[in-house]
């Protein structure tokens, strides 16, 4: 098993790739105290997000947040008794009756509980606010590196058709998906050209700064689940989900620690319903607690306060989809939590179904399982019957999901985190193609376009084929989703001849096809099977009978994985079909050799 090891990403385990080079990433990068280069600011909010008198000029230590509630509409009142007892305003949102406050005193929540008109009180973290709070440096913007690598089909795109959805739509330039998370390179050569600065920014620490490049990535989280949902089908890289839509960057992880706390979660839902985003990506878990109680007055002022910020970004037409986390975790029975709080020293307690994970498990939200490579649960992926809807592929072990990495780089990574970016891209295709969906609309078709997945023997996994515990409606299907069905199987030419690929060499291995009436598909399959140690090495294409060659995959140098056992699709509606196709291996290295073991086409 994947050991768990998110504390409030839903990534379970990291194993990245950049180019030519092998990087581990555990720690968020770190800030630069000039300003980036980068689009103008984004327009403040225009609705619900008023912003309070400016905080305390000087931070003290010992200050904590606590989210002040009450009945929506006008908080003056409130806001005049948070000061008169011993507090500061640092952020309020009327529409929903939540004021996010400061306080070194320990009685704050304590005297404000008996105010007149609030509700709840509680503390969002048990430590202190950082002092960046009151003056945040901008996020570094990284410099870019380039790429020589092009497209290629990936097993997670392929899974859930991705690619054949593709030749259908690939979405609407007209939908905006919010990307709720460490922050977005809004940089890079395979997210540029979708991404909208307009209406992105800084959520951390629970108010909203607009600034330049305030919504930059204090970690690489953010940027790979961007790239998942709508990496540009530029001919680089990759390809998104839903390579048409535009992503906007709400970042609502503080720098050094990379905790998602309720009220930035709640100023990033409250800009989601503010900004038009049709669908938004929640891959965390609101700190600093995994379950959040309803008898602890702390934890019911947070599940309320988020609650309530949810409810009003789905009521303006935005629907939030989440991860459903790495523990391996019963949902559905929910019995200790020895992880929180994560802002201190955790202690083990005892829970029940009635604590929550958030944002994730509150009403309205799509709860996103993983799957490995095949109709497999990832062996982290949290279940849990009644609570899981859907599933995606989120990467297990050497099948990672590969996405964009900050400064143009690209990387695989695992966990729920990269399954839900793969729900949130077929919202967006949906939302596309049915552009009066509401989100309780686009949450319905999520659940009938899924493929029922059938519990594997394991008993946990209970339910039946349609819903279950561990896939929930079954894996999402972007085909289905946007309208397309699934092309019926062609001919099938294979060759099993093992031909040896020796260091620094080029060898062929050949198929003759016959009696195909006409030119090959749009959507070629080749099947490979290459026994090779250090794939790296490899470079691997396809040539046409006229001699034309087709980039199957340029494995990047530092890929030390061995083998290449995958299916790539091509385009290869511009041959003759009839004729003599030939797989093409490049060993461009030394100390490593192998062997293309088989390979097969169908038409």
């Amino acid at each position: 098993m994947i050991p768990h090891i998110s504390r409030r990403l839903r990534t379970s385990a990291i194993a990245v790739t950049a180019l030519s080079a092998a990087l581990a990433f555990s720690a968020p990068a770190a800030f630069a105290g000039t300003d980036p280069v980068g689009p103008a600011a984004a327009p403040a909010a225009r609705t619900a997000v008023k912003q309070a008198a400016p905080a305390p000029a000087a931070w003290a230590a010992g200050t904590r947040a606590y989210l002040v509630i009450k009945a929506p509409g006008d908080s003056a009142a409130v806001r005049s008794a948070v000061a008169s007892n011993g507090g500061s305003v640092y952020a309020y949102y009327d529409a929903i009756g939540v004021v996010v406050a400061h306080s070194t005193s320990t009685g704050f929540a304590a005297s404000m509980r008996g105010v007149s008109g609030v509700q709840q009180v509680g503390a969002t973290r048990t430590s202190d606010v950082p002092a960046d709070a009151y003056n945040p440096a901008l996020p570094a913007n990284p410099a870019q590196s380039t790429t020589t690598l092009t497209e290629s089909n990936r097993w997670d795109m392929t899974q859930i058709k991705a690619d054949q959805a593709w030749a259908v739509t690939t979405g609407s330039a007209s939908v905006k998906v919010g990307i709720l998370d460490t922050g977005v390179d809004d940089q890079h050569q395979d997210i540029a050209p979708n991404f909208n600065a307009a209406d992105s920014a800084s959520c951390a620490y629970g108010k909203a700064d607009t600034r330049a490049g305030a919504w930059r990535d204090v970690g690489t989280h953010g940027t790979h689940v961007a790239g998942t949902v709508a990496a540009a089908k530029n001919g680089k890289g990759v390809i998104g989900v839903a390579p048409g839509v535009k992503i906007s960057s709400v970042r609502i992880a503080e720098p050094g620690s990379s905790l998602f706390f309720a009220e930035n979660t709640i100023c990033g839902f409250m800009w989601a319903g503010d900004h038009g985003f049709k669908v938004t990506n929640n891959s965390y878990y609101t700190d600093p607690w995994q379950f959040n109680c309803p008898d602890n007055a702390d934890q019911a002022a947070i599940i309320e306060g988020v609650r309530r910020a949810q409810e009003y970004a789905e009521n303006k037409g935005s629907l939030q989809v989440a991860a459903a986390g790495n523990s391996n975790y019963n949902l559905a029975n929910k019995t200790t939590d020895s992880e929180s709080p994560n802002d201190s020293t955790p202690v083990t307690r005892t829970i029940t179904n009635a604590c929550l994970d958030i944002p994730t498990e509150l009403p309205g939200v799509v709860t996103v399982a993983a799957m490995g490579n095949g109709n497999v649960k990832a062996s982290y992926s949290n279940f849990g019957n009644g609570v899981i809807d859907i599933a995606a592929p989120g990467g297990d072990g050497a099948s990672g999901v590969y996405s964009t990495l900050p400064g143009g780089k690209y990387g695989n990574m695992n966990g729920t985190s990269m399954a839900s970016p793969h729900v949130a891209g077929v919202a967006a295709l949906i939302a596309g193609v049915n552009p009066t969906f509401t989100p309780a609309d686009i949450r319905n078709a999520l659940g009938v376009q899924a493929n029922d997945t059938a519990c594997p023997s394991d008993s946990r996994c209970t339910g039946t084929t349609a819903k279950n515990a561990f896939f929930g409606e079954g894996q999402t299907d972007a085909l289905k989703a946007v309208g397309g069905s699934t092309p019926p199987p062609g001919k099938y030419f294979e060759n099993a001849a093992d031909v040896t690929v020796p260091d620094r060499t080029t060898v062929e291995s050949p198929i003759t096809v016959t009696g195909v009436t006409g030119n090959a598909p749009s959507a070629l399959k080749v099947g490979v099977d290459i026994k090779h140690t250090y794939r790296g090495d490899l470079v691997v294409s396809l040539v046409a009978p006229d001699g034309s060659v087709y980039l199957l995959e340029d494995f990047a140098n530092g890929d030390s994985a061995d083998n290449v056992i995958k299916t790539y699709t091509v385009n290869a509606s511009s041959e003759v079909a009839n004729g003599t196709w030939k797989l093409r291996v490049q060993d461009i290295a030394a100390s490593d050799t192998g062997k293309i073991d088989a390979w097969n086409l169908t038409f």
